[in-house]
């Protein structure tokens, strides 16, 4: 037995209620189970049960044995002074709780259902993709939906919280903040970091003054990405060079200390490139997060990432290495890669932080607009015959995934309370 499992029998109150004695005999009647604490303390608070003609409110603490009171030291713990119901699987041993009364005791292990039981076992066995795939599907489609935006709104939450943390860092400065998530973005997972640390090394406020000269907002670039610092044979990267010596010393410059990885990857994703691409974006916008908050629909937000790289980069991926002529435009699927993590995010926590909601439902609405991302994990949920439509359905998949599946956390899941729901009272 798991004491998760206890607490999900106990919230849902999952088991046999006939007869229902506490351990010493006496008739207890459920009211209410009480309020679900993750934190410190009881486990369930707001109590109300009646024992023989009493009633009590209060709290309610579980354990797997009642011996385990003992054992976590709750009788010196003045957060358990007001227990009206012991919960457990085996009751080894009378309590005395802190007041020197018995503790009313409930035990459970002979009014579940087995086959509840070990449906609950199986969803956290180590799966194959997440713990149910092979309990069969049991939601209905509005309930889906319903869970999908629990899990989209978990989701922003959290990175809203990332997005404070460099509020702080920029004194709140919300294109600052823009500038250092959308570098980051430019990236990818491989690059975020160096790509940060050089957004972090240019202020907005200095690329300003050079906003008109896409030269030296890539020499800016490349020079603080330490991708200047060697010997070049053609003209375009030893102009870089030049000008970036002189940017370097009248600003006071250095290089980060992060190096950029090129290894597996795509020549369209090399780093040199995105840079030459950042470097446009700064060369065409201006204010940029402020036009982004105001912007209505995608399509717009859409046309404001349509950028390619200077005339140099159709030729090249990377410094003295001559390709193919190709247009290097920032694609589609970067694009909506750039607005499903950066674009929605900031502007659900600029809602957040303003306790604007229609900042928060447009961020979210966005999400109902763009297509879904296509990876291991929108992909596993597709082959368990889930819609994965758009980016709505694609990133709550990825909160299931990450935050409730990886976790084992079926017991909050409302896929695994679901599947659960019809066991209860099987034997």
């Amino acid at each position: 037995m798991r004491e998760e499992i206890l607490h999900y029998i106990w919230k849902f109150q999952n088991y046999n209620h006939g007869q229902l004695q506490c351990a010493k005999g006496n008739q207890l009647s459920i009211i209410h189970p009480g309020l679900h604490n993750r934190n410190q303390g009881p486990d369930f608070s707001d109590a109300k049960i009646k024992i023989n003609d009493t009633f009590w409110a209060g709290n309610i603490e579980i354990h797997i044995n009642s011996s385990d009171w003992k054992k976590h030291h709750h009788s010196k713990d003045n957060n358990y002074n007001n227990i009206i119901l012991h919960v457990v699987w085996n009751h080894d041993e009378e309590i005395i709780d802190n007041h020197g009364n018995h503790l009313p005791t409930l035990e459970l292990q002979n009014r579940v259902s087995k086959l509840l039981l070990t449906k609950c076992l199986q969803m956290m066995e180590p799966p194959a993709f997440i713990p149910c795939e092979n309990l069969g599907k049991n939601l209905s489609e509005i309930s889906m939906t319903a869970w999908k935006h629990r899990l989209v709104a978990e989701r922003l939450l959290l990175k809203s919280e990332s997005i404070f943390k460099i509020l702080e860092d920029t004194n709140y400065h919300w294109e600052e903040t823009f500038w250092w998530l959308i570098a980051a973005n430019f990236g990818l997972k491989i690059n975020t970091d160096p790509f940060r640390k050089i957004a972090q090394s240019l202020p907005l406020s200095l690329l300003a003054r050079h906003k008109n000269n896409i030269i030296q907002l890539e020499a800016f670039l490349f020079g603080q990405a330490g991708l200047l610092q060697k010997e070049f044979e053609e003209d375009y990267p030893c102009l870089l060079t030049k000008e970036y010596e002189f940017l370097r010393k009248k600003y006071g410059l250095h290089p980060v200390d992060e190096s950029l990885h090129f290894l597996r990857m795509r020549p369209a994703n090399f780093p040199t490139l995105r840079l030459a691409q950042l470097a446009m974006l700064l060369h065409n916008s201006e204010h940029l997060f402020s036009k982004i908050k105001e912007t209505k629909s995608t399509h717009e937000l859409k046309k404001m990432f349509e950028i390619h790289a200077n005339d140099y980069w159709h030729y090249h991926y990377i410094f003295d290495e001559k390709s193919e002529f190709k247009i290097k435009r920032l694609g589609v699927q970067m694009i909506n890669n750039i607005l499903i993590n950066t674009v929605v995010p900031i502007v659900f926590c600029y809602g957040l932080h303003h306790n604007d909601e229609l900042y928060k439902e447009k961020a979210i609405q966005w999400l109902e607009e763009i297509p879904p991302e296509k990876n291991n994990i929108t992909k596993g949920f597709e082959h368990l015959g889930y819609s994965n439509k758009k980016a709505f359905d694609s990133q709550a998949f990825i909160q299931l995934k990450n935050h409730y599946c990886e976790r084992k956390q079926c017991l909050e899941c409302a896929i695994g309370v679901s599947l659960l729901k019809k066991t209860q009272f099987s034997d």
